[in-house]
């Protein structure tokens, strides 16, 4: 019996009259909270909604048993978490979050995984592509200032509404959460370089290199445009025994120009210095235009 259970672990020490839910408590729990800030932590308490106290940030206010399942949840699959406190009723790319009955939770259904468009007419892959690169700008820059870098990147991972056509990630237990506000404060060693992801090229499908630590102290990291080019879009994407990614086999004009594979090559495997910030951007405006022309 998991209530029985937990006054014997480490998470009873936060019960009683603990007031916040502090990033000493929690740090390394999950990838949510690999480096949380005490703005992050605030903000997940807040948004818990398993309660009847939602809205506040104080830990106390919770009764023990909310308490618990909070901690419990942060500890061994905090994608509830990210669900409630980047929901998407405020523009967050991810599934909505529903409600929960004990250990099951509830999102909606988004519809078909990405997966089952990578055969779909050109045109639509142009506008899914466009997405993607929009989601992996939007976690990394926004007003909120936090980053939140996808540490899993695959056609599963990701599905498109039936109706309105939109990408929404569906799997988010994999996220590491970076507070730009906080590594501007504390400023630790290299903080304001720009970091470069180094481009994997393993054997297997949906590869992905990168050091947690760096993701949480630096304020400029490319992680996101790098997983979605290397795992999705690229010639390097491989998944389910295809490769080619999901813009494969463009229109001839397209490929005779292109524009479109430099631009993709440059973003999953830079060869200049910068060079995958510079092609993220301008793949996203190519991809907007190729997009417009097509509609």
């Amino acid at each position: 019996d998991l209530l029985q259970a937990l006054p014997a672990t480490e998470f009873a020490s936060l019960n009683g009259d603990v007031r916040l839910l502090t990033p000493g408590a929690v740090e390394g729990w999950s990838d949510l909270v690999h480096c949380p800030s005490q703005r992050l932590l605030d903000r997940l308490v807040r948004r818990y909604a398993e309660t009847k106290d939602s809205g506040s940030f104080l830990l106390r206010n919770l009764k023990d048993s909310e308490r618990m399942q909070l901690l419990i949840t942060l500890a061994f699959n905090p994608e509830p978490l990210v669900l409630q406190s980047f929901p998407s009723d405020e523009g967050w790319p991810f599934a909505k979050y529903l409600g929960a009955c004990g250990r099951m939770v509830a999102v909606n259904y988004v519809g078909e995984e990405l997966w089952s468009y990578f055969n779909a007419p050109w045109e639509k892959r142009v506008d899914l592509a466009w997405q993607l690169m929009e989601i992996a700008e939007q976690l990394t820059n926004n007003d909120f200032e936090f980053a939140l870098y996808l540490l899993d990147v695959s056609f599963d991972n990701f599905a498109v509404g039936p109706r309105d056509g939109k990408v929404i990630i569906v799997d988010a237990e994999n996220v590491l959460v970076a507070d730009k506000r906080l590594i501007r404060q504390n400023k630790p060693e290299n903080w304001d370089v720009w970091y470069e992801s180094k481009f994997d090229d393993c054997d297997k499908e949906a590869c992905l290199s990168f050091s947690k630590e760096i993701l949480c102290a630096r304020v400029t990291v490319d992680h996101n445009y790098y997983a979605v080019c290397q795992n999705l879009l690229s010639r390097h994407a491989t998944w389910r025994g295809t490769s080619g990614g999901l813009l494969h086999h463009p229109p001839a004009e397209i490929a005779k120009e292109g524009r479109l594979e430099a631009l993709l090559d440059e973003c999953a495997n830079p060869k200049k210095r910068y060079g995958r910030f510079q092609a993220a951007k301008e793949l996203r405006e190519y991809l907007a235009q190729l997009s417009n022309n097509v509609r």
